[in-house]
């Protein structure tokens, strides 16, 4: 079941869109980010949807209280702070890695072990929470997705395509990458001295190069988004405060 195409809807002045968590340059010179939507928009809701289905109680039918699922979700001890209970009564959550005590690399072990070794996380073509390392294996392995991915980059740089539509005024520029640059010249092969010191300071750790090579932590399931940012600023991408 699907909810309809995250890139598609973005470009659609006649679609709602449900923010991804963009790069925002304010006019200003100041960097923000919009607010992260996709994952309940695109990920949990068609999933609630489907549950309600089999079920055979569709919204917004009550659910008894004794009708439930169990459904399992792939979080490692690496992240068991993401191991949260569903927010619906109808869904109950299990986590069979953290019972069986797996970590991320017991996991690669174990699928190596059946000759299943290419398991890259989970996420979409173009999440902003990729990290250099994920860009250029995009860039490097599929000149199409990559293409894909720069032209949609290019195309969200004025903003939401409903709200310019409605004569919103634009206070910024949307990116991919958190250069805040176009993807198609954002330093993914290297670092530069600003990027580093830009994002240490907004981690206040020595984490930062390892975001910047790797991307935001953890999966993308959808209990289990890699990015929890904060929101700095509106929901339509490009209109940021």
């Amino acid at each position: 079941m699907s909810t309809g195409n995250i890139r598609d809807d973005a470009l659609d002045p006649h679609h709602r869109f449900a923010s991804m968590p963009l790069y925002i340059l304010n006019q200003d010179g100041k960097a923000g980010m919009t607010r992260r939507q996709c994952t309940g928009e695109y990920k949990i809701k068609p999933i609630k949807k489907q549950v309600r289905a089999l079920l055979g109680y569709p919204y917004p039918a009550r659910i008894p209280r004794e009708v439930f699922v169990e459904q399992w979700v792939g979080i490692s001890t690496d992240e068991f702070h993401r191991a949260k209970d569903a927010d619906v009564k109808y869904m109950r959550n299990r986590h069979p890695l953290i019972d069986l005590g797996w970590s991320r690399t017991d996991c690669i072990r174990y699928l190596s072990s059946l000759d299943l070794t290419d398991t890259p996380k989970s996420s979409c073509l173009g999440c902003p929470f990729h990290g250099n390392a994920q860009w250029r294996h995009i860039r490097d392995t599929s000149p199409e997705e990559w293409a894909d991915v720069v032209e949609f980059d290019a195309a969200i740089r004025q903003g939401n395509a409903r709200a310019n539509a409605g004569g919103n005024p634009l206070l910024g520029e949307a990116f991919l990458h958190r250069s805040r640059v176009p993807l198609a010249d954002a330093p993914i092969d290297h670092v530069t001295a600003a990027e580093l010191a830009a994002l240490q300071q907004e981690l206040g750790s020595d984490d930062y190069v390892a975001v910047l090579e790797e991307g935001v932590p953890d999966g993308c399931s959808p209990w289990a988004c890699r990015g929890d940012a904060d929101t700095l600023a509106r929901d339509d991408f490009g209109l940021a405060t």
